[in-house]
């Protein structure tokens, strides 16, 4: 099964006026409001999915300080992003570092704090702000410590299989604020990671006068890691397309890159030692990506340029790509999908990724270069 998408927010839009309405009347007077903080741990892809989120408070409170809370090793990943005041950075899993942000945030004063993940720690750090309003799900764990619970957000958007986009906007929008365009996903080029990257790309043998196409072959889990040895022939039909294969992984990850190029008859270039702002510009530069359903699948599409990704475990509605670029996502339709995917527990292998074919794929990557 494969989808193209060009523009993912229309269906919704249409059920709402033109102008962005919010989901509910407001819960306290704006207008005595000057400080807020956004609470967004975890990952890549949590990170990018809020900046919607972040735009739509910006554009309601242009005068007011707007702040972000993140985890130290995803912070970078909004660098230039102009749309929030101050970026707060807690390590992950250190209890020194959550206390001493905690105090941090109590010392700020926020008028309005948002919790847009509900995990235990996010939960706690919300509550020590002392904000006067907090603001969370009521099925959030510990709801008890937000003065604010917002009911589910199927309720709020009067729809069920929503994005993820969608679910940390409707807990803004039931506060008053106009949500309902829905933004899309921005993050910021800086100069300083253009720069770096191009210096990388020149050690690495790239030519720089060929179009280029961003390969991401790894993933989080094995339900979620198409073959590389699929990617290969994808690099090989980008070459015979004029288009030069980049891959990109984490350090950790460069094993599987390194089996990408062995098994490609086209030339790859290696880059598993790329920033988050790094990767950021790579993708902006990119003619196209292809990739697994990942974090990274997600800085391309905020970036707007144009996808292929490849899903295996992962809900399509609540992970596809959220961008007005060309994005198209391939799977293969198995009853048990989605599921946690951490691991298979209906094969012995993972058959919802590896059975998407790369025929499949290809004609997904015709679809979007025309398009």
């Amino acid at each position: 099964m494969k989808s193209l998408r060009k523009n993912p927010e229309a269906a919704i839009a249409e059920r709402f006026e033109t102008a962005p309405q919010p989901l509910a009347p407001a819960r306290w007077d704006w207008r005595e409001v000057r400080r807020v903080l956004v609470v967004r741990l975890r990952s890549i892809g949590d990170t990018v999915l809020a900046t919607p989120a972040l735009h739509a408070l910006r554009r309601f409170l242009p005068e007011a300080r707007l702040d972000v809370l993140l985890e130290d090793w995803v912070a970078p990943l909004l660098d230039g992003f102009d749309e929030v005041d101050h970026i707060i950075t807690v390590e992950r899993g250190s209890t020194a570092s959550r206390a001493r942000v905690a105090r941090l945030l109590r010392s700020n004063r926020y008028d309005v704090v948002y919790n847009l993940h509900g995990g235990t720690t996010s939960t706690f750090l919300t509550r020590a702000t002392g904000a006067r309003h907090r603001v969370g799900y009521a099925e959030y764990s510990y709801s008890r410590l937000y003065n604010h619970t917002a009911p589910h957000p199927f309720a709020l958007w009067g729809r069920e299989n929503l994005h993820s986009v969608h679910q940390q906007l409707g807990l803004v929008g039931w506060t008053g604020v106009p949500v309902t365009d829905p933004p899309r996903t921005r993050l910021a080029v800086t100069a300083e990671a253009a720069l770096s990257l191009q210096a990388k790309l020149r050690a690495a043998g790239f030519d720089e006068t060929q179009p280029l196409a961003m390969i991401h072959p790894a993933a989080a889990f094995d339900t979620k890691q198409w073959a590389t040895v699929n990617f290969a022939r994808i690099t090989e039909d980008l070459e015979a397309r004029g288009l030069a294969a980049v891959a990109i992984s984490a350090p950790h990850e460069a094993g599987i890159v390194g089996a990408l190029v062995e098994d490609s008859a086209a030339p790859v270039i290696s880059l598993t030692n790329l920033s988050l702002p790094e990767v950021t510009a790579l993708a902006a530069r990119a003619r196209l990506f292809v990739g697994n359903d990942s974090g990274i699948a997600h800085i391309a599409a905020a970036v707007e340029c144009p996808s292929v990704v490849i899903f295996g475990s992962s809900n399509v509605t609540h992970w596809r790509p959220w961008t007005n670029a060309p994005a198209a996502v391939v799977r293969e339709e198995l009853p048990c999908q989605p599921c946690p995917g951490y691991t298979c527990a209906e094969f012995d292998a993972p058959e919802c990724i590896r059975r998407v074919p790369v025929a499949r794929v290809i004609k997904a990557i015709d679809e979007i270069l025309e398009a």
